[in-house]
């Protein structure tokens, strides 16, 4: 018997951690005791020194540079604010002395006009002095009032640019007039019996100023009488000269002027048509008028068709067309005549035609309402058979 060879073990996997190498120790650098290379490592630092000496100073030089350039660049800026503060206080004082120069000319302007109004009223004051003075010594007869004439180049007269004046004009205006018109009264030194003097001359200014305001009051008073007067004449004028042209009376005493009356906004034609004949376009005048058109229309174009050239049949040479076996030959004559006949034949065969046709649609016409009012019929029928039904429902 052979013997069984036994079977190979298994080797167990380790679980333990496999333990670390040992580095074998280091050895020094090679050359690392060599003065040649200690030389060299040297040199080398000496020179990164040099080099960056160089770069230090040269960092220096331009950063002085700049200092310096930033120096100036201050200098310059600090020159300029001197000078634009020169510059502004030199403005400030041109603008005061034309400030000052404009104020002065005003003023000297606003004493140039108070002046010349002054002239102005002190000349219109001794006018009207005088003519009050006229009109004491001279009883004026006729129209008791004058009309103003307007000043050239304003186009208004005295009293509109009186009225046109604001309340500030017209104080300054009192001021000036009154300063001239009130004289001061030299009263110093004066005794008993002269301040009664003067008292006295003041009652009798005062009494022959008060005269005189009644006086104007009164022929103010009857001016404005004469003034409405006139208007109610001219307002009767106006109405007869507005009825005389067929217009309303009022039409020409009122603020604005009457409206054209135009037939046509287009043509801008004065519309001369009395009421009557207007009221007639609206009674049916519009239809009659439209006949006669279409009348006048139709009886020129009747004279134009019967007027023109009336077209003959060519004349046959040899045997006439449609002629039978045995008949004659008709003469010259009778083929025009009978060319006519046929033409007038065919005219009242075209007309029958046209009568008959609109007949026919007459016809129709009638045919067709009789329809619709059967339909209409039966409709209504057939509602009232619906409400009884409802009502029987009910």
């Amino acid at each position: 018997m052979m013997k069984s060879t036994p079977a190979p073990r298994r080797r167990r996997l380790s679980r333990r951690p496999e333990r670390r190498r040992k580095k074998p120790p280091q050895t020094p650098a090679e050359g690392e005791g060599d003065p040649e290379f200690i030389k060299r490592q040297d040199q080398k630092r000496s020179d990164l020194d040099e080099q960056l000496k160089e770069y230090i100073s040269e960092w220096r030089k331009q950063r002085s540079k700049e200092e310096d350039e930033l120096k100036k660049l201050k200098e310059k800026q600090a020159k300029r604010k001197v000078t634009r503060a020169e510059e502004e206080q030199k403005m400030a004082q041109r603008k005061k002395e034309e400030e000052e120069r404009r104020v002065r000319e005003a003023e000297e302007k606003k004493q140039r006009e108070i002046e010349e109004k002054r002239m102005r009223l002190e000349e219109a004051e001794k006018k009207r002095q005088a003519m009050l003075q006229a009109m004491k010594d001279k009883d004026k007869k006729g129209p008791n009032f004058t009309i103003a004439k307007k000043e050239a180049g304003l186009g208004l007269s005295s009293a509109a640019m009186e009225r046109n004046k604001t309340k500030e004009q017209l104080e300054e205006e009192k001021k000036i007039s009154l300063s001239f018109r009130i004289k001061p009264l030299a009263i110093e030194g004066f005794g008993e019996s002269k301040l009664r003097e003067k008292a006295q001359e003041l009652w009798e200014l005062i009494v022959k100023l008060e005269t005189e305001k009644y006086d104007l009051e009164e022929r103010q008073k009857r001016q404005d009488y004469d003034l409405k007067e006139l208007k109610e004449r001219q307002k009767q004028q106006l109405r007869h000269k507005a009825l005389k042209k067929g217009l309303d009376p009022e039409a020409l005493t009122g603020k604005y002027p009457p409206k054209i009356q135009v037939a046509s906004k287009y043509e801008r034609r004065v519309d001369t048509r009395s009421y009557d004949d207007k009221k007639k376009l609206f009674e049916g005048g519009w239809d009659e008028i439209s006949k006669d058109s279409s009348e006048k229309i139709w009886n020129e174009k009747k004279e134009q068709y019967t007027g023109r050239q009336k077209s003959k049949l060519p004349k046959w040479f040899g045997e006439r067309p449609g002629k039978k076996a045995g008949e004659p030959e008709t003469p010259e004559g009778e083929e025009d005549a009978k060319a006519d006949e046929d033409i007038v034949e065919d005219d009242e065969e075209v007309e029958e035609e046209v009568v008959e046709e609109e007949d026919e649609e007459a016809e129709e016409d009638e045919e067709e309402e009789e329809e619709e009012e059967e339909e209409e019929e039966e409709e209504e029928e057939e509602e009232e058979e619906e409400e009884e039904e409802e009502e029987e429902e009910e």
